[in-house]
């Protein structure tokens, strides 16, 4: 041990450790959660819209009426009830008998997080190439980047992943002799834009990745949480081979319970298991039972209706706040569904340079360098709606504002030009790049 480092174990670490960083959120999540700062960072759901004196009454019941076997070690494909009843919920969105969903192919997983582990683990070798929305999930980076692959960004704009530079990047990457293992995508409301996958891309999305022999990895948390209309199905309700189907009760019950789900091909399903028995063992009793009493014995299509209400109206509230208060030259999307809105800034601000004049003046974000592989992003910034009241979010937005403005002057004082030539009040706003192979 030399002493030249804070950390002695250094020189014994696997090498898959040495790529590691923290995430950019949790990192904002202790100067976040202070009551004075407005926080509009996390992507936590409306807990309190819950009927939690209900919901309280099951969790103990499950434990005085049922614990001797709620909270017993249990399989590791995750118990059969709650497997049947995953596959209701996935009814609701067109996944169902009729193409391919069964329970024997559900395998329950601790939260979506663990769902992406395991997928890697199974299909990640170093070095293979992940093709991947851009921006994406901060979370499923930090799983790729684990596994040591590579992620390669493909663009989007208000109609999500654009299908014209998905099949360039496929030909580019296959003229460099790069292996490319599955495309990742959250089609529905994604993390962190909010937009949504149109129906005629879906299509074609599927047609390119079948025709380059890609795996499919639809990751859908928030498909449920649309405020205007129904979402377009699913990419596994249109294809059953090659396309995995991870989700969570995070967003539509209760995050603290930790379950998620993957709808796998009936080939993969045992190795799916086997990982994750190596993994966890098997995924808890007792956060099983409360899921699946929840959904057999609670209006829970009903609650599902009150969290897009709450969330519809936050939305707007963050909208109609972005519009009145927002610096010329700024742009956002308008999400139909989900959590999120994503927001560029004018010319010459970095939302990572200013995270530390936002937090002195009571408010975060999440900067867009996060959701990127390589770091860009600098100009951008993810915003929540989801918890906040609509009158912390437009305090928020002003305080935020206020912050921005500070930053132009100090470039008009000091050189360096503000706006974005060409840009619309409203819309995503930014000229799209082509796909980042670097």
């Amino acid at each position: 041990m030399t002493g030249t480092t804070l950390d002695d174990y250094t020189d014994r670490y696997a090498r898959r450790v040495r790529g590691m960083t923290a995430s950019e959120i949790r990192a904002l999540f202790a100067v976040a959660s202070r009551p004075e700062v407005v926080s509009l960072a996390g992507g936590a759901p409306y807990i309190a819209a819950l009927p939690l004196d209900a919901v309280g009454e099951m969790l103990g019941r499950l434990g005085s009426e049922h614990g001797v076997t709620t909270l017993q070690y249990g399989i590791g494909q995750g118990t059969l009830e709650l497997r049947e009843r995953i596959c209701e919920v996935m009814a609701l969105s067109g996944i169902d008998a009729s193409c391919g969903a069964s329970p024997e192919d559900v395998v329950v997983t601790v939260g979506g997080q663990q769902a992406l582990d395991l997928v890697a683990r199974l299909f990640l070798d170093p070095g293979d190439v992940v093709l991947a929305e851009g921006p994406t999930y901060v979370g499923a980076l930090g799983v790729f980047q684990a596994a040591q692959a590579q992620v390669v960004h493909v663009p989007m704009d208000d109609d999500g992943l654009i299908p014209e530079a998905l099949e360039t990047a496929v030909a580019e990457l296959a003229r460099a002799g790069r292996r490319v293992k599955f495309l990742y995508t959250i089609p529905t409301y994604q993390n962190p834009m909010g937009v949504t996958l149109s129906e005629e891309r879906r299509e074609r999305v599927l047609d390119i990745c079948e025709r380059a022999g890609l795996l499919v990895i639809e990751d859908d948390p928030y498909g449920q949480l649309g405020f205007e209309g129904d979402a377009p199905r699913p990419l596994r309700a249109r294809r059953r081979d090659g396309v995995f189907y991870l989700s969570t009760f995070s967003k539509t019950f209760a995050p603290g319970l930790r379950v998620g789900w993957i709808l796998a091909p009936h080939a993969v399903r045992d190795k799916l298991v086997i990982a994750s028995e190596a993994n966890i063992l098997c995924p808890s009793g007792y956060a099983q039972a409360a899921v699946s009493t929840y959904l057999g014995t609670m209006p829970w299509r009903e609650q599902l209706k009150v969290y897009r209400e709450v969330y519809r109206e936050r939305r707007d509230a963050l909208l109609a706040a972005l519009e009145d208060l927002m610096p010329a030259g700024t742009t956002w999307t308008r999400p139909t569904g989900g959590l999120f809105v994503w927001a560029s800034l004018p010319d010459g601000l970095d939302a990572k340079a200013m995270m530390p004049r936002a937090i002195a003046a009571r408010v975060a974000y999440v900067p867009g360098t996060g959701f990127y592989a390589d770091g860009t992003g600098t100009g951008n910034m993810r915003l929540n709606f989801s918890f906040p009241t609509p009158e912390r979010i437009r305090e928020g937005v002003r305080r935020l504002a206020g912050v921005m403005e500070q930053d132009i002057a100090m470039r008009r004082v000091f050189g360096g030009t503000v706006g974005r030539p060409g840009s619309r009040r409203g819309q995503a706003g930014a000229d799209t790049p082509g796909p980042d192979l670097a």
